[in-house]
């Protein structure tokens, strides 16, 4: 089939976070019929930490999204979500935590597709957005065309690279202090910070809330965050600011998880263990716009920009952006699926307006 026979989709969705199947949900109510990008399972995107599903699928317990509490969730689970989805999922028992991640991902995703959005599990590598309609190709090779298009590609945290880091991820290690601080594992223990940004701060300080001591690892002898930022680590007393350090090793076992983090100063070399109980590296997102660099305006952090405010548009006229490939200030779960939905009704009010 030619370029001009195929057939053309009203809307695109290229992402499988909440953003994703929040703007799938959407559309298809909206009966758009959309096409939903969900990613390739590729061994490369499980190293770099964007497998379908979003970040949301490598955490552990959720307990700060809306409409899920801790309960009774078994049932429920066993019902919704799709017979062979089960085996990648931990065993639906009567835990005293609420739904996992992974689980909370798969709902959203069968969700979709109850509503009709037809999802596809591969990667979209390159867009023509200079051309109307739209053209989009896929790492498989093909091609497909779109009158409006959601990017919802999201971030992925930056970490130390450090095997004994990889182990450890979700035993321990996190990357995100609002959405597994408050965890059992955690409170009243001692947790290790790295980074001297605000972001790490910000970390640092969520933190403190339920450590008994957050030892803030950074290279350097002074932060880089914001004065009153800075100010607030060094007054608070459950913060140890520990200068001129970086992190060797991750330490621990497969019964416990992570028990201590061995760090190095990075002027003398010489080694020390931190007991800690957790580590959380707070050392910046990259988010997955690099197959988008030269046909949107990204920042300076590679974000999709935003053109107006409390909209989704982006510099490219009928192309959305949802989520964290855009919002590099809240990165939650619910804030992502919030401007999901904000975009479906985006897309959806601009193809209404050109009759399209």
């Amino acid at each position: 089939m030619s370029n001009s026979e195929q057939a053309v989709e009203k809307v695109v969705i290229i992402g499988s976070g909440p953003a994703g199947w929040s703007a799938s949900i959407y559309a298809a109510r909206a009966n758009l019929d959309p096409l939903t990008f969900e990613g390739a399972a590729t061994e490369e995107n499980r190293l770099g930490g964007t497998l379908p599903l979003g970040q949301l699928s490598l955490t552990t317990e959720v307990e700060n999204y809306a409409g899920f509490p801790a309960g009774k969730l078994a049932e429920f689970l066993r019902t919704a979500i799709d017979d062979s989805y089960r085996p990648m999922l931990e065993p639906f028992d009567e835990r005293p935590h609420a739904v996992t991640g992974p689980e909370l991902m798969h709902l959203m995703r069968q969700q979709a597709k109850n509503f009709g959005t037809r999802i596809v599990t591969d990667d979209v590598v390159d867009v023509d957005f200079a051309s109307r309609p739209f053209t989009l190709r896929t790492l498989e090779g093909r091609t497909h065309r779109a009158q409006a298009v959601i990017i919802a590609t999201g971030a992925r945290a930056n970490y130390l690279g450090l095997p004994s880091e990889t182990e450890f991820k979700n035993r321990g290690v996190s990357a995100c202090a609002v959405c597994d601080g408050a965890l059992p594992r955690f409170r009243n223990q001692p947790v290790v910070v790295v980074g001297g940004g605000d972001s790490a701060v910000e970390e640092a300080t969520h933190l403190t809330k339920y450590a008994s001591v957050v030892h803030l690892v950074h290279r350097r002898g002074e932060l880089r965050a914001s004065r009153i930022m800075r100010e607030r680590a060094q007054n608070h007393a459950k913060i140890d600011l520990v200068w001129f350090h970086v992190v060797d090793e991750v330490m621990g076992n497969d019964k416990d998880g992570l028990t201590a983090v061995r760090i190095r100063h990075a002027e003398t070399g010489a080694t020390r263990e931190l007991p800690a109980r957790g580590m959380f590296v707070a050392i910046g997102h990259t988010p997955n716009t690099r197959f988008l660099e030269g046909k949107l305006d990204l920042n300076d952090k590679g974000h999709v920009v935003w053109k107006k405010a409390f909209r989704t548009a982006t510099s490219v006229d009928g192309v959305f952006a949802a989520g964290d490939v855009a919002d590099d200030r809240y990165r939650q779960a619910i804030t992502s699926a919030g401007t999901g939905c904000m975009a479906a009704l985006d897309a959806e009010r601009w193809l209404a307006e050109r009759n399209l």
